[in-house]
């Protein structure tokens, strides 16, 4: 397993954090601005030059920059330039030596959360999502239409993935619901993850096993694990308390998952892939700034993983 942390493109206390943390390698966060050409060589060498520069090695860009990818999951006139421009950023990442992108599928919304102040353990606060205080906006799209843009992605997408090199790793839908409102979410179970996977048969497709969003799902994950084990191409470590409809996020040892059980399921099952943690609460004395990616944090979490990650390779 290569531990890594969540970093945005400009140095901000989490890189000497992670680096503080024994945590070389980074999942980078591609600018969103509109100074950023997703197409340019030169600006991503000069982000990963920055990286590097400071001891991190990036080896996973996440999200793929939803500048194109707004466009890909909705289908929309810019598609396919959306789509030629994300293929130029693989051949450009290959020659920056990262080789993962973790994409999803989740239209419109994408990740959603209806409070990010919950209390946790000690005062620390969480995100979390009720499904009765979600307050929809009238946007719609049918299943139909997001498995037909998604296969149209993929088809597309995996060919030119494979000629540079790129694994492109599918994170579930957050919240795993079927409809947000007037919106479907397509990947909200261990079967339609298969079915995403296997539109097209490529090693250069496969998953990122956020696997707290499995739990809520309702799968088991002593049967997802290795149902997709040669498929986790990326791991989200991430603990969380709840269903679907209802739940926050925790402290990595303080949720409903089993942390050093679903390790030793990755272990068992013959995973190698990068693994991050994510979701982390926000600690006393810091300021909301980000919530869920708050830097304190992730020092506790990290801590966490890397301790239960060397109790099992020790035995």
């Amino acid at each position: 397993m290569l531990i890594c942390d969540y970093f945005r493109s400009e140095p901000d206390p989490t890189w000497t954090l992670a680096l503080q943390c024994g945590v070389t390698h980074g999942v980078i966060r591609l600018p969103e601005d509109e100074d950023f050409d997703v197409t340019s060589l030169s600006q991503l060498k000069n982000i990963v030059a920055r990286f590097n520069s400071r001891g991190i090695t990036p080896v996973v860009v996440e999200p793929l920059p939803n500048s194109l990818h707004d466009h890909i999951k909705t289908g929309d006139r810019l598609r396919d330039e959306s789509i030629e421009k994300f293929i130029r950023l693989m051949a450009n990442l290959r020659e920056v030596g990262i080789g993962t992108v973790c994409f999803n599928f989740m239209s419109h919304y994408g990740w959603t959360r209806t409070d990010t102040e919950l209390p946790e353990r000690g005062g620390a606060r969480v995100t979390g999502f009720r499904l009765d205080k979600f307050a929809p906006d009238g946007y719609k799209v049918g299943s139909d239409e997001m498995w037909k843009n998604y296969e149209y992605f993929v088809r597309a997408a995996v060919p030119e993935a494979e000629r540079y090199g790129i694994r492109l790793a599918l994170h579930p839908d957050d919240p795993p619901i079927e409809r947000l409102g007037g919106v479907s979410r397509i990947f909200t179970s261990l079967e339609a993850i298969k079915r995403g996977i296997n539109i097209v048969d490529s090693p250069n497709l496969g998953v990122t096993f956020c696997q707290a969003c499995y739990r809520l799902m309702g799968e088991r994950l002593e049967d997802a694990i290795p149902a997709l084990a040669d498929k986790i191409l990326f791991i989200h470590f991430r603990n969380v308390r709840g269903c679907r409809t209802d739940f926050s996020e925790t402290f990595h040892d303080n949720g409903d998952i089993d942390m050093a059980k679903a390790m030793r399921l990755y272990l068992e099952n013959g995973v190698d892939a990068p693994i991050r943690v994510d979701h982390v609460p926000t600690l006393e004395g810091e300021k909301l700034a980000c919530a869920g990616y708050d830097a304190l944090g992730r020092q506790f979490a990290l801590g966490y993983l890397k301790g239960i990650l060397d109790a099992l390779e020790m035995k």
